[in-house]
C-alpha cells in the first residue's frame, strides 16, 4: 500500500513512465520496503513481482483459460495455505544439516516431517541415514505426488491432513509450518508423543512455551530450529 501511494504521488506529480514502467517502479519500491522491514525472503520476491506480473499479463492480453490454469496450479501446490494458513516453506540446507545432527543414532529411529512439501528434508535424510524410518504427510496433491516420485519406497508419504497423523509412532517430529497451527500442534504433540521423543519446529514458536534448545540457522529465512523434548 505504501509503495502504491508513492507511485500514485509520482503520477500526480507528472511522471510518465507508462503502465509497465510504473508497475516496475512499484515492484522495486515494495521489494525495498519488504527488505527494510526484514520480512521473510519469499515476501520480498512476492512484492517485487506482483504488480509487474499484472502489467505483463495485461500487455500480453492473456486468454482467460491461463488464469484458470494458474489458479488450479496454485490450489494443487498451496492447498495447505487455503485450508489452514500453512503455505509451502522449503527447508534450507542449513536446516537439514542441523537437524541431521539432532537425530537419534540407534537403527530404526522413526522420523516424521509434518507438511513435507516437495520431500526435500526426507530426501536429504534418506541419503545421509539409511537406518532411519522416514515418513511424511502433505495436503497438497501436486507436492505429494512429486515427493512420492522423488522418494519412492524409501519413505512413506501420506496425502492428507497432518492433524490425523499419529505422533506416538515417532522419535522425532519436524514441522516447518506457520504461526497459525503451532499452539494446537503443541497440544497434540504433548498428548501423543512418547516421553523422551523430540518435537522440532523450524522458525515458528509455540506461543508461551520456551524451547528446551534453539539453533540459529543463518539461512535466507533467518530461521532457527527450536527443540522441545517431551517429558
Amino acid at each position: 500500500m505504501l509503495a502504491w501511494a508513492i507511485v500514485l504521488g509520482l503520477v500526480l506529480g507528472g511522471l510518465d513512465l507508462g503502465w509497465i514502467g510504473l508497475a516496475l517502479v512499484q515492484g522495486l519500491l515494495a521489494g525495498a520496503i519488504a527488505y527494510y522491514l526484514e520480512l521473510p525472503i519469499w515476501w520480498l520476491f512476492i512484492n517485487l513481482l506482483f504488480f509487474p506480473s499484472i502489467a505483463l499479463a495485461r500487455q500480453w492480453q492473456l486468454a482467460p483459460h491461463w488464469y484458470l490454469a494458474a489458479l488450479a496450479a496454485l490450489l494443487l501446490t498451496q492447498l495447505g495455505a487455503v485450508r489452514g494458513r500453512v503455505p509451502l516453506y522449503l527447508s534450507s540446507r542449513q536446516a537439514k544439516t542441523a537437524l541431521l545432527g539432532l537425530l537419534p543414532t540407534g537403527p530404526g529411529s522413526r522420523f516424521l516431517d509434518i507438511g513435507s512439501g516437495t520431500g526435500g528434508m526426507l530426501a536429504f535424510l534418506a541419503r545421509a541415514r539409511s537406518d532411519l524410518v522416514l515418513d511424511g504427510v502433505e495436503s497438497a496433491p501436486a507436492l505429494w505426488l512429486l515427493s512420492r516420485l522423488r522418494l519412492g519406497p524409501r519413505a512413506h508419504i501420506a496425502l492428507g491432513d497432518f492433524w490425523h497423523a499419529d505422533l506416538s509412532r515417532y522419535d522425532v517430529v519436524y514441522a516447518f509450518l506457520s504461526p497459525e497451527p503451532m499452539s494446537r500442534l503443541w497440544d497434540k504433540a504433548k498428548r501423543e508423543m512418547r516421553p523422551g521423543s523430540l518435537f522440532i519446529s523450524n522458525s515458528f514458536e509455540v506461543p508461551g512455551i520456551a524451547p528446551d534448545a534453539s539453533i540459529e540457522l543463518h539461512d535466507l529465512h533467518r530461521g532457527r530450529l527450536m527443540l522441545w523434548q517431551i517429558a
